[in-house]
């Protein structure tokens, strides 16, 4: 018998109770008849989005190895073709219901190809809806609360031979027995939290992600420590607001605590993203300003640098009270990187609104900035306001902005030429292979002539130029 479908619900996805999160480690399972279906067989995934949506992915490459299934490059040549989704901006949206359209071509072709799409898009109504009704060549949907059920989901849909459609909406549970296939030797994604009970009006994130839902600290610091004897060199601890660690477990555990534990580790190098400037305490800047592997880099999410304009973006600070945590920040940590994110055009911004952005931008000069142009996303608050600042506005303050952006990170690497710096080599480059790459402790990308350099490594590059983005030189003796 046929299940029948589960379509998402946005009015589920947005309810929070109060209480524990549930930790299950005993759901997931491969039923005995698919631990050999991709014996001889290859999988190809795309990953839209986030560092979560990637992490996301290396538990879907887990499930699928474990499954005996291959990984190919070529979606030409796969047996099985997963999308894994982003929901967060329109044009992302937009790429995905491209590369949909595209696989339609493949199916024909291969008519036992199964073709799956999971990820933040497919818990949106709209989209699952879209899908069932112009794209007959997707086999399965699946949402970001049900990766634990892709064994099931396959085997259905390879038995049944009809669509199948599963995308569970709830606030959310956490698994810690799902496989996983890392992308990196050297770098790791370490989930610390999941979703987000913030509930910013632009934000589909905390419907499609469900509540904020901590993993024990001793999970956590297992996952890490076998990391080290590994040999990883680098870990991001991650989580939509990795400041609100430890506030639904009842352990008088916070991030502050996590953090210094994690950076006793033994990996050499610690990061952590995304912090919401709400959350964040000085016990934190302690922690990082007193821990030699924490990395000096933070990424503080900005937004916008206007009172009014903060506050029907629900974003629960001031332009002053976040000029006072940078000031704070970068009195214990005076080489302090920072990287942020602003969206220009959000609904009844003002000329001077926006120039108010602009004055945040020359007081705190980031290194990074990640700029958007401001698009509804359905279902969300901000939805129902009038999007009434014209798309040539949005355009040319963007281009005003990014120009700013640009000569500040311009500055910001100059300043380092003549500097010998440590990177974490990624490797070589794929266009020059007598040329490496990697990044430094501040997060800044760094093409270099090696010497001894091996991928994986931390070695010593002295900065001979730098353009806007990345810097050039090369290895000197450690």
């Amino acid at each position: 018998m046929i299940k029948p479908y589960v379509l998402p619900d946005l009015k589920q996805a947005q309810r929070r109770q109060k209480g524990e999160t549930p930790i299950e480690r005993t759901l997931f399972d491969i039923p005995e008849v698919l631990r050999t279906a991709g014996k001889g067989k290859t999988y190809f995934i795309r990953t839209y989005g986030c560092q979560a949506n990637e992490r996301d992915s290396e538990t879907l490459r887990g499930i699928l190895e474990a499954m005996a299934f291959t990984s190919i490059e070529s979606m030409e040549d796969a047996d099985v073709i997963l999308l894994n989704t982003c929901a967060i901006r329109e044009n992302a949206e937009n790429k995905v219901f491209g590369e949909i359209g595209q696989i339609k071509r493949l199916k024909q072709t291969n008519p036992d190809l199964l073709f799956m799409v999971g990820g933040c898009m497919t818990q949106e109504e709209h989209v699952v809806n879209r899908i069932l009704a112009k794209h007959p060549q997707v086999d399965v949907i699946f949402g970001t609360h049900n990766l634990h059920r892709i064994p099931q989901l396959m085997l259905q849909a390879y038995y049944s031979k009809e669509r199948v459609v599963e995308v569970f909406s709830k606030e959310g549970e956490v698994y810690e027995n799902l496989p996983v296939s890392r992308n990196s030797l050297s770098k790791a994604w370490v989930n610390i939290m999941y979703g987000c009970d913030k509930f910013c009006t632009y934000c589909i994130v905390p419907y499609t992600r469900g509540k904020e839902r901590s993993r024990l600290p001793e999970d956590i610091l297992c996952e890490v420590r076998e990391l080290a004897y590994q040999g990883y060199q680098e870990v991001t601890l991650l989580g939509q607001n990795v400041n609100a660690y430890g506030k639904d477990l009842d352990l008088k555990v916070d991030f502050a605590d996590l953090l210094a534990q994690v950076a006793q580790c033994g990996i050499p190098r610690v990061r952590f993203m995304t912090s919401h400037p709400w959350d964040f305490t000085d016990k934190m800047i302690e922690v990082m300003a007193t821990q030699p592997t924490i990395m000096p880099f933070l990424h503080l999410p900005l937004q916008s640098g206007n009172d009014a304009v903060l506050k029907i973006m629900g974003r629960r600070y001031t332009a002053d009270a976040y000029l006072d945590l940078v000031n704070r920040l970068r009195t214990r940590m005076p080489h302090l990187a920072l990287s942020t994110d602003i969206i220009v055009g959000f609904p009844n911004e003002t000329e001077e609104q926006f120039e108010d952005t602009l004055r945040i931008l020359e007081k705190v000069r980031y290194d990074n900035v990640y700029s958007f142009i401001y698009s509804a996303r359905e279902s969300t608050p901000a939805a129902k306001m009038e999007d009434n600042v014209p798309q040539d506005v949005k355009e040319a303050r963007l281009k005003r902005l990014n120009a700013v952006i640009g000569a500040h990170a311009l500055e910001k690497a100059k300043a380092m030429v003549g500097q010998t710096v440590s990177v974490l080599v990624d490797g070589p480059s794929k266009k020059n292979p007598a040329i490496y790459s990697g990044y430094t402790d501040t997060n800044k990308l760094v093409n270099f002539v090696p010497t001894t350099a091996q991928t994986g490594q931390i070695v010593h590059v002295l900065i001979e130029s730098a353009r806007t983005w990345t810097l050039q030189g090369k290895q000197v003796a450690n």
